[in-house]
């Protein structure tokens, strides 16, 4: 048995750069917080595939390393309330590490990515459809503001020229539509407007230099996100991301101010306010009964029933948020459904031969 974890070691673990607490404190920070996040999880999000993310990018990222352990974890809690993924193949959004000058630390900040903000948006409820486009001299393109508005745009074959204008535009349920049209200078105006850029300008290197079209489509969507009804979640992103392209702090570690919750190794919930409060005093509601044993979760629930339908893609993309054997049972439930389905078709193909067998013989 490990000694319980101590609350004094876990707020320096928090302050410290990632490197200088060392990974394995810093494990230990995320798995005693693990009750935090997931307080704030939305159903479909899992508290260790994201801590599993957090580790992840730390590896994929060494920068990140250079970050405190705090803004690391607000980074992830963040997200999970997002139900966004960060670092991931999806391009979603993306943890990158910001110095921040006033405090003269380095932290983690949220990047969010074009896909990520109309993931967002489409899981509002309230619009039907919304994307973006970069406009190039060669394409032909129209638009106009007032009480007869319009929108034409017609990409050009062949060689389409520099981009003149970006623009953005949703479908709202109800049958009504919004669009935001962006001339080019004034999408550089924002991107020259920031610190980041200016300061990673200095060093050879931009995301703009490099994703200009894509950074373009996101800006014009941003600004398209002040005239729709959309959700809490996809005016926090938006802010978040704002921040970030301004350079500012998007203060990832006031996630954690106030009380630590800490889960030790006897698994025992308590927060501390300083380290002589007795622990009899501190302990949650959740420990005043012995933990029972729980069903299934309504997630497994779901990928069992997609497994046995013989639906592949959901029931794989489910896995990634169940626990081992969770997923073990998944995927045998999915194996003795093909192999059923496969018997099944076999035997109907038997069955149609036999049939155009006994027909040609009548003739």
């Amino acid at each position: 048995m490990n000694s319980p974890v101590n609350l004094q070691q876990l707020k320096q673990t928090a302050k410290l750069p990632a490197r200088q607490a060392g990974i394995g404190s810093v494990k230990k920070f995320f798995d005693s917080q693990k009750n935090t996040l997931t307080a704030v999880l939305p159903k479909h999000v899992n508290a260790d595939r994201m801590l599993k993310i957090a580790l992840g990018a730390l590896r994929t990222t060494p920068k990140l390393m250079e970050c405190t352990t705090e803004t690391l974890f607000g980074a992830i809690v963040q997200c999970s309330q997002l139900g966004l993924e960060p670092n991931t193949p999806l391009g979603h959004a993306y943890l990158i590490p910001f110095k921040n000058s006033r405090k003269n630390v380095t932290e983690v900040q949220i990047v969010f990515g074009y896909k990520g903000l109309i993931d967002l948006a489409r899981r509002s409820g309230q619009i039907v459809s919304i994307s973006a486009h970069a406009v190039h001299e060669n394409d032909k393109f129209s638009y106009a503001y007032g009480l007869e508005e319009k929108l034409e745009h017609v990409p050009a074959k062949g060689e389409r020229g520099e981009v003149i204008y970006f623009y953005a535009v949703a479908k709202l349920v109800g049958g009504g539509h919004a669009f935001e049209v962006m001339p080019r200078e004034d999408i550089e105006a924002i991107r020259n407007s920031s610190s980041n850029y200016k300061f990673a300008q200095d060093k050879g290197s931009t995301v703009w230099g490099q994703h200009f079209i894509q950074m373009g489509r996101k800006t014009v969507l941003r600004r398209l996100f002040n005239y729709l009804p959309v959700s809490i979640e996809v005016a926090t992103a938006s802010a978040l991301d704002s921040k970030s392209a301004m350079g500012e702090d998007q203060n990832m570690g006031a996630v954690l101010d106030g009380d630590f919750n800490v889960v030790d190794d006897e698994h025992q919930h308590y927060t501390g306010h300083n380290d002589d409060e007795p622990q009899h005093q501190s302990v949650e509601h959740s420990q005043a009964e012995p933990s029972q044993q729980q069903g299934p979760s309504e997630l497994f629930q779901d990928a069992l029933s997609a497994a046995k339908s013989g639906d592949r893609d959901m029931a794989l993309d489910l896995c990634r948020s169940l626990t081992d054997d969770e997923a073990q049972v998944i995927r045998n439930t999915l194996n003795q459904a093909e192999s059923r389905n496969a018997s099944s078709e076999q035997n109907q193909g038997s069955s149609r031969g036999s049939s155009r067998a006994g027909g040609m013989s009548m003739e």
